[in-house]
């Protein structure tokens, strides 16, 4: 009965995790313009999905670390009660990010909870010492890394750059559009091209990172394999972004700061070189944090950001961890009241 539970706790982790997650990868196509919020999901969807199923062969590290391994005795990782309140505390804090259109991290999430059912399980074996070197350090630094090398390719790419821009106005404002043809190809259309392949490296990125994340909570259930849990994490995680992923999307999209192809398309090859870097060496970086971190790098170059929205993220982001750990905390201590 509670491995049952834990699989539907996992599944509702990977619900919440695409409604929040998933849209991400393409936020700077809808809000450059370049397509509209439809084709941009269902394009997040495909290629996602694909970096969850990448992630079977190319994320085994990933797994054990969010396993619970190393920071918490083994025994207790074989407690189905401690990946459940893991799970739960997570997936709720998710869920409510998504319902008030806030970007959060998953990863920062199932750290919380980590930390909080470890804590109140084991006390003073708890190793703090991995949870900060192995996965508190990875998050901090990230969304620093990310905007600074934002800002400075796309300061290189656009002082370097030697075609015309145009710019007309939409419903929307103000759209820079690129003028000129390359090879009989027009600019715009490359641009555009590489903006879409942009997203979905970033999409693929995203399934690679976080799909192994939620899958460590289910290396107890001995039935199901690693490869089968993939499969069942990897297609909710896309069914929770194709229903609940707009708010957030809007957030990310349109309210960070406005952008072209160009600039969106400079700030999803940084997202996607530094998650899938991270993704292969073991890292548990957030693809939210990254994302956020490049779009605010370039509108930071461009004097357009929004610090009012970037100042609300922020805030979220600080909250995430505690709140995560609280929720998953208390399941734990009433899940072990009801259980034993």
């Amino acid at each position: 009965m509670t491995l049952s539970i834990l699989f539907i706790a996992a599944c509702f982790l990977a619900f919440s995790n695409g409604a929040n997650d998933n849209f991400k990868g393409v936020a700077t196509l809808f809000g450059s313009g370049t397509t509209d919020y439809k084709k941009a999901i269902n394009w997040a969807t495909l290629t996602t999905l694909a970096g969850s199923i990448a992630a079977v062969f190319l994320a085994e590290e990933l797994v054990k670390n969010f396993s619970g391994k190393g920071l918490v005795p083994q025994e207790l990782i074989q407690t189905p009660v401690f990946a459940i309140s893991i799970a739960m505390g997570a997936a709720i804090t998710v869920y409510i990010a998504t319902k008030i259109g806030m970007p959060i991290s998953t990863t920062h999430s199932l750290v919380g909870a980590l930390f909080g059912t470890g804590v109140i399980a084991v006390g003073s074996e708890f190793n703090f010492q991995k949870l900060g070197n192995t996965f508190l350090m990875p998050l901090i630094a990230s969304p620093l890394i990310a905007a600074i090398l934002s800002l400075v390719c796309y300061f290189i790419l656009h002082s370097g750059r030697k075609i015309c821009r145009i710019t007309t106005e939409e419903n929307e404002g103000a759209i820079t559009t690129y003028q000129g043809n390359f090879l009989s190809l027009s600019i715009q259309k490359i641009v555009d091209f590489f903006h879409y392949i942009s997203s979905g490296v970033v999409s693929f990125a995203r399934g690679l990172n976080d799909t192994p994340k939620i899958v460590g909570l289910l290396l107890i259930i001995k039935v199901l394999d690693i490869q089968w849990s993939m499969i069942a994490i990897a297609v909710t995680m896309a069914i929770g972004g194709l229903a609940k992923a707009k708010k957030v999307g809007e957030t990310m999209s349109k309210k960070i700061t406005p952008m072209n192809a160009g600039q969106g398309l400079t700030a999803n090859m940084i997202t996607g070189l530094l998650v899938t870097t991270a993704s292969i060496h073991g890292l548990p970086v957030s693809t939210t944090h990254v994302s956020v971190g490049a779009i605010f790098g370039i509108g930071t170059l461009t004097k357009k950001a929004d610090l009012k929205t970037i100042s609300k993220i922020v805030l979220s982001w600080v909250l995430t961890l505690p709140i995560a750990a609280l929720l998953s905390g208390s399941l734990f201590l009433l899940l072990r009241m009801i259980c034993y």
